[in-house]
């Protein structure tokens, strides 16, 4: 609805003069406006302040230039601009075709034959873009008008160059999140595959009157943009499998604009003579309107009288509240979608929380983290199940755009890779850090013929960059997706990696082999093969690893779902024993194994301790507390510690399996059994509910709680605290 001009909006934009806004917001203002000679245009503004960010008048300018290559045919034709101007601003011709959402709205759902002629006509409008490097990156129902000589795209504003991330916060998911890419959302690189899916989007929105994610908060859609499957409930059997295609998460299974246009529509006919009447109705009358509109601008304010100055309002002016809400709104996605997106504090870091004495059995204060920083999902996705590592004086872990790392005393970011990393791809000893590195000319694993070389490389833990590749092996394709680093120990990496075609998924075809590496030289010391992959599986081989003196131990997972346990002799790569891990799902033991010089301890039922050196059983608490429950263990000086459900913590001999205390209070009753404690000189750290409870290992009861979204808990020694991840966060605790 247009409204009149202020009185202090420009007179003039060139040879333009504004009759009344169209639309207004926190970063411009749209005007109509008409030529001397008469002709009716569309100005679009960006505020003088705003325009004084050297960044954001870059992303204007390609905004105008984004316009000029989708040409008058698919889009607003430009007519005129000056983006250097104290108020830069382009003219387009003014479209009198009605968004696209005001037009279902008006209309209802289209029918299938209108719906596959918008769909090819626009396919025509993205390939223009996709023709020139461009993508849109935000198309959606709002920014389609619909004329009687076809669709124009319109709103360029986050539109950029194909490949070209510079003007792209760091992982920060941007546009419309109904109409978001899975990989858009994720914070990662949306290629014109992207536009295809919002585009497919935008059909079904017009096909049955809602989108494929449906409606409500930013996170939540983000959520299902990524991981659920789109609602096709309404959308016309002929169309189904299309837009099916079209909206799988894989990018490189989607057609190109080009195949989808030949599936819609064959070409002919006009495209008015598949639009319903009102909407050509609707056109005429708007035709008609745009000339009726009168020029109107609003008097200055009068000038306020001098009085005595009274106590400033408390109130939120109406342009901070929208900025605000904005704020607001790009926090969710940036929080729901993928980035390191670390949270800020206005004042100086602080203090690392003292503990004092505590006369109760149970808690009472609820302490804060000493430090926590915002983090978004790894950018290929949560499963497997992501742990940080505790490196040096860093912790590190991939989250959003890459690798970071963080100064585990203080919080503090010291470097992030922007990189892409798989976390699975990623280990270390607690002195080095390890990562397969991406071969050159690999972007988008490029289908080359017999692959590409895998590359392994150290860390540098002061910037982050991976050092000259100490180990580079044909023999495998490195751009495999499910190539693994499972661990590293004593200069060795232990990783396992696939032979033969890339595909987003394992392949029957592949071959898998586990080899050791010696970082010094570079050398394979063995190699071992593995079983194949079914088709389409996305499971790793290895759960979780960890070498103990001559021992690889392993939980490896096998083709049917189960879990094994394996122990290799770490010279020679051959078997020591095997045995299943049974009554247990793979995602349960995705953590660090409890082991000592003698022992592997395993939890999650009953508690038991395994030989290391030939698979014997040494001891299971069954035979002591039979029918008990327990979490994951951890191990420390001779102690086993372990969660027992509907009791809490208790301790146990590691030698004999003997009880050794349990934990007092009855605050235990519902502690969490999928999380392992953290066992510290004095205290033990146990999560229960939203909270992280320190138990005395002296008194055996708690003496305090802190708050926390954390699920996965490490230790790192150096630093002395407890690292904690989870629901969006990373965070630190005192390990005394």
């Amino acid at each position: 609805m247009p409204t009149p001009l202020t009185h202090d909006d420009p007179q003039t934009f060139g040879g333009y003069r504004p009759l009344v806004r169209l639309g207004s917001g926190g970063m411009g203002t749209v005007y109509l406006a008409r030529s001397a000679g008469g002709r009716t245009v569309a100005i679009k503004t960006m505020h003088a302040g705003i325009a004084t960010d050297p960044a954001s008048r870059t992303r204007f300018r390609l905004e105008a230039d984004a316009a000029r290559v989708i040409g008058g045919q698919h889009g607003a034709k430009v007519l005129d601009a000056d983006t250097n101007a104290e108020v830069p601003w382009f003219a387009t011709e003014y479209v009198l075709g009605p968004p696209l959402d005001e037009a279902v709205e008006l209309a209802g759902p289209l029918p299938e034959a209108s719906v596959r002629a918008l769909g090819a006509a626009l396919c025509g409008a993205l390939g223009q873009l996709h023709g020139s490097d461009v993508v849109h990156r935000d198309l959606k129902p709002s920014n389609i008008l619909v004329t009687a000589y076809g669709p124009k795209v319109i709103d360029f504003g986050i539109a950029r160059a194909i490949g070209d991330e510079r003007l792209t916060s760091l992982g920060a998911a941007v546009g419309t999140p109904a109409f978001m890419s899975p990989e858009q959302a994720g914070g990662q690189e949306h290629t014109s595959a992207g536009d295809v899916f919002a585009l497919a989007g935008v059909l079904v929105f017009v096909a049955c009157g809602h989108g494929p994610f449906g409606h409500g908060q930013p996170a939540d859609l983000l959520y299902r943009v990524r991981y659920g499957d789109p609602d096709l409930s309404g959308v016309p059997a002929g169309l189904v499998q299309i837009l099916s295609r079209c909206l799988d998460k894989n990018p490189f299974r989607r057609p190109t604009t080009v195949e989808l246009a030949a599936q819609l529509h064959d070409g002919t006919g006009e495209f008015a003579d598949h639009l319903p009447d009102v909407l050509l109705a609707e056109m005429a009358r708007r035709a008609t309107e745009v000339w009726l509109i009168t020029p109107r601008r609003l008097p200055a304010p009068p000038e306020p009288q001098a009085e005595t100055a009274t106590a400033p309002t408390t109130s939120v002016t109406r342009r901070r509240a929208l900025l605000a809400g904005g704020g607001l709104a790009v926090g969710a996605v940036a929080a729901g979608a993928g980035a390191w997106a670390w949270s800020r504090r206005s004042g100086p870091e602080r203090e690392a929380p003292v503990a004092g004495p505590s006369n109760s059995l149970l808690p009472k204060k609820k302490l804060d983290s000493i430090w926590q920083r915002q983090v978004a999902d790894p950018p290929w996705g949560t499963v497997p199940a992501m742990v940080p590592l505790a490196v040096g004086s860093l912790v590190t872990l991939v989250a959003g755009q890459g690798l970071g790392g963080i100064d585990a005393r203080t919080g503090k970011i010291i470097w992030t890779s922007r990189l892409m990393e798989s976390h699975w791809q990623v280990a270390t000893d607690g002195e080095r850090l390890v990562r397969m590195v991406a071969p050159e000319g690999s972007e988008y694993n490029a289908g080359k013929p017999g692959g590409f070389p895998l590359i392994l490389a150290s860390v540098n833990l002061v910037s982050g960059k991976a050092a000259e590749p100490f180990a580079q092996f044909t023999d495998f394709n490195g751009v495999i997706s499910y190539n693994q680093v499972l661990c590293t120990a004593d200069g060795v990496v232990y990783a396992a990696a696939g032979r033969g075609e890339y595909d987003t998924y394992f392949l029957a075809s592949q071959s898998w082999s586990l080899f050791a590496v010696e970082i010094s030289t570079g050398k394979r010391l063995w190699t071992k093969p593995l079983p194949s992959r079914p088709d389409k599986t996305e499971r790793l081989h290895f759960l979780t690893a960890r070498v103990v003196g001559d021992d690889l131990v392993a939980l490896q997972e096998t083709n049917n779902g189960k879990v094994r346990i394996v122990v290799r002799d770490t010279r020679t790569g051959a078997v020591r024993w095997e045995r299943p891990f049974d009554g247990v799902a793979p995602d349960r033991v995705q953590r660090p194994l409890a082991t000592d010089s003698g022992n592997l301890y395993l939890g999650t039922g009953r508690l038991q301790a395994l030989r290391l050196r030939d698979g014997t059983q040494v001891w299971d608490s069954k035979a002591e507390r039979p029918g008990r429950r327990y979490g994951l263990p951890a191990v420390k000086d001779g102690v086993v510690y372990a969660v027992e459900e509907g009791l809490g913590l208790v301790a146990f001999d590691s030698r004999t399996g003997r009880t050794q205390w349990e934990e007092k209070g009855g605050g235990g009753a519902k502690a969490d059994l999928t999380a392992a404690p953290v066992i510290g000189a004095d205290h033990a750290y146990s999560k229960r509910s939203s909270a992280l409870w320190a138990i005395d290992l002296s008194s055996h009861t708690p003496t305090r709680t802190y708050k926390t979204t954390g699920d996965r808990f490490i230790a790192h020694e150096q630093a002395k605290v407890t690292i904690a991840l989870g629901g969006k966060f990373l965070a630190a605790y005192p390990l005394e």
